[in-house]
């Protein structure tokens, strides 16, 4: 169930793939180009349709280049593709907004989170945050650079981040939680999957390197 485009998969898998989740949704999913960043893109507020930015009859390269997107009107389906990276979820408590965001160690050190919060446009103690499968503390190995990098300037980050022989286990859902906290998000819910071992639910490329995308999926019902 590949529904990446640029894995190096048969384009035609794919195709099929999209194709199967689309009979689940009520439009296209806008594919994005992510590139660890903190770009959003935001659908139109008109309530039409944004054309999906990978179609599925074509696999064309996402001319997106956003880690985040956000949606205001009923049918707008946001989109992100993970493989260990950590897909958040948000939405305001009216049920008018929603957003998702892919949150791998440097887009959390970026602010893609903060920056997703931000173009909301709501009350941050407005939102909830629900945290997707990624990588697990148990299984996320990272060297001194990463760990001084998140510490630096936020003392507090040491927490998620425990002595591994010369290296670190890094807590995604754990800076993610922090981070969304320190942006105003109280309630916050998720975070209890490990993408790499559990091989029988979950693509990783920190296990198989070569492998595929899942998506995390939100948007209003009409």
């Amino acid at each position: 169930m590949n529904l990446g485009a640029t894995c190096g998969d048969e384009a035609s898998a794919v195709v099929r793939n999209r194709a199967l989740l689309r009979s689940y949704l009520p439009a296209d999913p806008v594919w994005l180009r992510q590139e660890h960043g903190t770009g959003v893109f935001c659908h139109p507020a008109t309530g039409i349709a944004a054309p999906p930015s990978a179609p599925i009859s074509a696999l064309a390269v996402a001319e997106i280049v956003a880690d985040a997107q956000l949606a205001t009107r009923p049918g707008q389906v946001c989109a992100v593709l993970s493989a260990d990276c950590l897909p958040v979820l948000l939405c305001n408590r009216e049920g008018t907004r929603v957003a998702a965001a892919h949150a791998g160690w440097r887009g959390l050190l970026a602010g893609v989170l903060e920056q997703t919060v931000q173009s909301l446009g709501c009350p941050p103690d407005t939102l909830l945050a629900w945290l997707g499968p990624a990588i697990g503390p148990g299984a996320f190995v990272v060297g001194d650079e990463v760990r001084a990098a998140f510490v630096v300037g936020n003392v507090a980050a040491s927490i998620a981040f425990a002595p591994h022989g010369e290296r670190w286990l890094c807590d995604l859902y754990a800076l993610a939680r922090q981070r969304l906290q320190q942006a105003g998000v109280g309630e916050i819910s998720g975070g209890g999957y490990c993408t790499y071992r559990e091989p029988e639910r979950f693509f990783s490329y920190r296990r198989d390197k070569v492998t595929g995308r899942m998506a995390t999926l939100v948007w209003l019902e009409s």
